[in-house]
């Protein structure tokens, strides 16, 4: 891995292991503050390694079918809307001004690419089709041992084909959830994943699955996944913010506990 795609946050602001909400699958959580953004010290590097990711592997991280396009573009306008309640960032009638200075233009042709250049999330956008809710679009930057192309225009449970946990209860219980996400009320959970390597862009395929380290993983990576509903468009957005630090850099509190509840991961 090249040394200025290495981008990582300083601390892991929230340990799923230490609530015991998050350790139940499917962990959900009713989001308590008022933006469901999230900004970081991770930011500037988070966007730059974007940016190169949309110019050499377009393919891979971007993903829109027509049907979605409407969803997309209102998704873009909630976003906007939500940046111009976070302190340094600057939102005019069709631009905005990033906290480290740089404009961007919202433009509506390509919304997804625009949505990269302004915040570190990844958005999966899923569509309700008879009784399922499908991938129908896809900003994905950071998978984390998954592969856009495989589950492209898949329902939940064929996207989540591979994870063991994911059985047929969790399976209906996150249909429900999904069904259940009220405008205007986001909700959200977090995993913890043990890594050795430090890359945010690490596609895998479901026929070859991710060996987990062995021994103490030198990163620990967090994805703070928070679904909200579209009000105009009625369409539920998966929103990915990914936090990956150094195992050094967990709090004692956070490294007692993995110890205590004797955590391989958690989540999915």
């Amino acid at each position: 891995m090249e040394e200025d795609e290495l981008v990582l946050q300083e601390r892991l602001p929230f340990a799923p292991w230490l609530d015991a909400r998050a350790r139940k699958l499917p962990g959900i959580m009713p989001l308590e503050r008022p933006v469901w953004l999230t900004i970081d010290e991770a930011y500037k590097g988070q966007l730059k390694l974007k940016e190169k990711l949309l110019k050499h592997r377009f393919d891979e991280v971007h993903a829109v079918s027509t049907s979605a396009m409407p969803a997309a573009r209102e998704l873009l306008d909630v976003v906007v809307s939500e940046l111009s309640k976070i302190s340094g960032f600057e939102v005019g009638d069709r631009f905005v001004i990033r906290p480290d200075g740089a404009r961007v233009d919202c433009l509506k042709e390509q919304p997804l690419v625009t949505l990269s250049k302004l915040v570190q999330e990844d958005f999966v956008i899923l569509e309700k089709q008879d009784d399922e809710h499908v991938i129908t679009g896809a900003l994905l930057c950071f998978p984390a041992s998954w592969t856009l192309s495989q589950k492209f225009l898949k329902p939940l449970v064929a996207v989540h084909q591979p994870v063991e946990s994911y059985d047929t209860n969790i399976a209906k219980r996150v249909q429900r959830l999904f069904d259940g996400i009220k405008v205007g009320r986001p909700i959200w959970r977090a995993n913890a994943l043990h890594y050795h390597d430090p890359a945010l862009f690490q596609p895998r395929l479901e026929e070859a699955p991710r060996q987990r380290p062995k021994g103490r993983a030198k990163y620990l990576r967090s994805e703070r996944q928070t679904l909200v509903r579209l009000p105009k468009t009625n369409t539920v957005v998966f929103a990915i913010h990914t936090c990956l630090v150094r195992y050094e850099n967990l709090t004692q509190e956070q490294k007692n506990g993995l110890l205590c509840f004797q955590i391989d991961e958690v989540g999915i």
